[in-house]
């Protein structure tokens, strides 16, 4: 159980998703009693067991939409008696689990404080990011300018990265206010763990900046990860509208995966 409880710690650490399965209720033959605890990871691995065979399956598969949908779930399983033998157990019993998401808070970095970055902190807010907003200009990087961000760096870009904690709940939206202050950012970028990364501009302007960067060593690999031009094509004109597009990209990548 200890082994389970640092996993979790780690796993909040690290930034990455769970779930922990726990047998609230137990009667008749079971294969684990009350208190018993399994912790999935999105992929169905797991860690500990709630007593094996196909109730442990289901609970499994329950489990990884606990994590996708981000709301605990109550499960009430019956054990047939032929379940109950694939587990070695004579007859069947009644099993109650309670699953809850082990997630760490999403986090908006923001690169940029210009006039998309307003309305995109707003609603990122809305919708339970953390924000941090990231500009060289402190007029542009303030709390009055950005009530909602729980973070403001105003400083040089390049000295933000050290104090910015990138992990894979993490989301990265480059709108600085011009190229070369995007390939600075986007270089450091792909370097990171970050779920997503996304940089504004034009198809012409992403490859120019594509290109200094695999000139200098970044792989193509990494640079497929970014997500340029960014944001779903809704055919968005104004500030708002882009940044309703940005976070409409930003949050299919964090529910679809």
């Amino acid at each position: 159980m200890d082994d389970i409880y640092q996993e979790i710690v780690r796993v909040k650490a690290e930034g990455e998703e769970a779930a922990l399965v726990t047998v609230v209720s137990a009667s008749g033959s079971t294969p684990r009693e009350e208190g018993a605890k399994m912790l999935v990871r999105p992929d169905g691995s797991i860690m500990g067991t709630i007593g094996g065979g196909s109730l442990e399956a289901r609970a499994i598969g329950e489990a990884v939409k606990v994590i996708k949908q981000a709301k605990p779930k109550r499960l009430h399983m019956s054990l047939t008696t032929k379940e109950a033998g694939e587990v070695g157990m004579i007859c069947g019993g009644e099993l109650e689990v309670f699953i809850e998401p082990i997630l760490t808070p999403p986090a908006l970095f923001i690169f940029g404080g210009g006039h998309i970055s307003l309305p995109l902190a707003r609603m990122g807010k809305l919708v339970g990011f953390n924000i941090a907003v990231i500009d060289d200009r402190a007029e542009f990087a303030s709390a009055e300018r950005f009530p909602e961000a729980d973070v403001i760096l105003a400083e040089d870009f390049t000295k933000s990265f050290a104090r910015v904690k990138i992990d894979k709940s993490s989301y990265i939206v480059i709108v600085t206010r011009g190229h070369q202050h995007d390939e600075v950012v986007l270089e450091w970028a792909v370097g990171t763990p970050a779920k997503y990364i996304g940089m504004i501009g034009s198809k012409t302007k992403n490859e120019t900046i594509f290109s200094h960067l695999l000139a200098r060593g970044i792989s193509r690999e990494q640079l497929d990860r970014v997500y340029a031009p960014i944001g779903l094509e809704i055919e968005a004109q104004t500030p708002e509208e882009i940044a309703v597009s940005i976070l409409a990209e930003v949050i299919k990548v964090r529910r679809s995966s």
